[in-house]
């Protein structure tokens, strides 16, 4: 199992490489049609709601917005809803101070009809509300064209998600589609804020962040075909009703000259979607170095699976005596000794040696059954024939000998000598 883990599902024998160099190009098409009391008509095409308009990796889309058109630089009153505008007398407006997130600088006087500070900005400030329904709401007809280039330096393998064809009219009758369409990335505004789990005209309204994910996992192994982006779609930003956190906005604003050579700007709003294209990728390619190193870890494994279970089965389980009693065998060392009791003559046969008269040592005592010492004799036939019955030799550090020497009539231990050899 763990073999099949390390080398099947996580593909142990490859070389990995997930420093991927890519390139992104976008390219919206559509137009929208507007009418508003301010500026009347007005026909929005790419060039219009597209910022910015060179196609990057990050774009935004305006879906809604306030506009405030023929701004002049001159003498005004602050809005009442910037709280540092606001003044009781001329104390609260000091010349010269600009006003905190304010439009202007304040020129000393308070404006008893508004109840704010007289300012020297761009005339009149912003004082619209923003649309409860979006002004571009044909915007989810859009189109945009993704075009992705990816390169891993290591295996000098490159490809698009586009499809590599000569016909001309491919990209302007095809659509994206998982299935028959991999490679045609050409979405529509509408299905891509759906695929995030999420309706377009409600975002349109105050706006959204929506990431862009296409994901390259390529085995060099099999053929270059078998290397397909994959896409998926998520809202980045906060989306909390009635929250100051949630939806996206700026502004901008386009100058021109009136026809007194006069300096005037409309100021815009605008409220959109904002579009972050995100390029994640690796690849593996088969290396003996790493399939050596997975097969060794492998092994590793199997061996510590087996000292853990060990562990377990000894320690943590209920039966682990049970265990224990089938895994290691016992060896008892113990002798057993017999005594003679009651009459009945019971002894066991001891180590015996050579008598030391054998060898003409002198130094020999000889127990008896009363206890007295005595010097050996010669041997005779029933010392020759306890002989017989020694016990094995035994060597000692000090290099001497012992034997223990039984009775021929079986009561007992007779004598014991010692030798030293010379």
């Amino acid at each position: 199992m763990i073999l099949r883990w390390v080398f099947v599902v996580k593909k142990g024998y490859q070389e990995k490489e997930e420093a991927i160099q890519s390139s992104v190009i976008t390219k919206l098409k559509g137009v929208a049609l507007t009418n508003s009391s301010d500026s009347g008509l007005h026909l929005w095409s790419a060039e219009d709601y597209v910022i910015p308009p060179n196609g990057e990796q990050v774009f935004f889309i305006i879906t809604n917005y306030i506009e405030t058109p023929n701004q002049r630089l001159g003498f005004c009153a602050e809005s009442y809803k910037v709280p540092d505008g606001r003044c009781l007398s001329d104390e609260d407006c000091v010349e010269g101070k600009a006003v905190i997130a304010g439009h202007g600088i304040k020129t000393g006087l308070c404006l008893n009809s508004t109840g704010t500070c007289e300012i020297h900005g761009w005339c009149p400030v912003e004082y619209s509300k923003r649309p409860t329904e979006p002004l571009l709401a044909k915007a989810e007809n859009f189109t945009i064209y993704i075009k992705n280039f990816i390169r891993f330096p290591k295996f000098e393998f490159s490809k698009s998600n586009v499809l590599d064809t000569s016909d001309d009219s491919y990209l302007k009758r095809c659509s994206y589609d998982k299935d028959n369409h991999l490679y045609c990335p050409i979405f529509r505004l509408g299905d891509l804020v759906s695929w995030s789990g999420h309706d377009f005209q409600d975002m349109a309204v105050k706006g959204g962040s929506v990431g862009i994910l296409i994901e390259w996992n390529c085995d060099l192994d099999k053929d270059s075909s078998q290397c397909n982006p994959e896409y998926s779609f998520t809202r980045l930003d906060m989306n909390l009703n009635n929250s100051v956190t949630s939806g996206y906005n700026f502004r901008y604003a386009r100058y021109y000259k009136d026809i007194n050579g006069e300096t005037c700007r409309t100021l815009y709003k605008v409220y959109g979607i904002r579009f972050d294209i995100m390029i994640n990728g690796k690849a593996g390619k088969f290396n003996i170095v790493p399939t050596i190193i997975a097969i060794g870890s492998g092994l590793a494994l199997l061996g510590a699976g087996a000292f853990v279970c060990d562990m377990i089965l000894l320690y943590m389980m209920n039966t682990s005596s049970f265990y224990r009693e089938r895994k290691f065998e016992i060896i008892n060392f113990k002798r057993d000794h017999t005594k003679a009791k009651d009459g009945k003559t019971g002894h066991q046969e001891k180590r015996s040696r050579k008598p030391a008269a054998e060898k003409g040592v002198p130094n020999s005592i000889k127990k008896v059954e009363e206890g007295e010492a005595s010097v050996v004799p010669p041997p005779s036939a029933e010392s020759q024939q306890a002989v017989e019955r020694r016990g094995p030799t035994i060597p000692r550090n000090t290099g001497q000998r012992y034997s223990a020497v039984l009775s021929p009539h079986g009561a007992g231990l007779k004598h014991i000598t010692f030798s030293s050899p010379n």
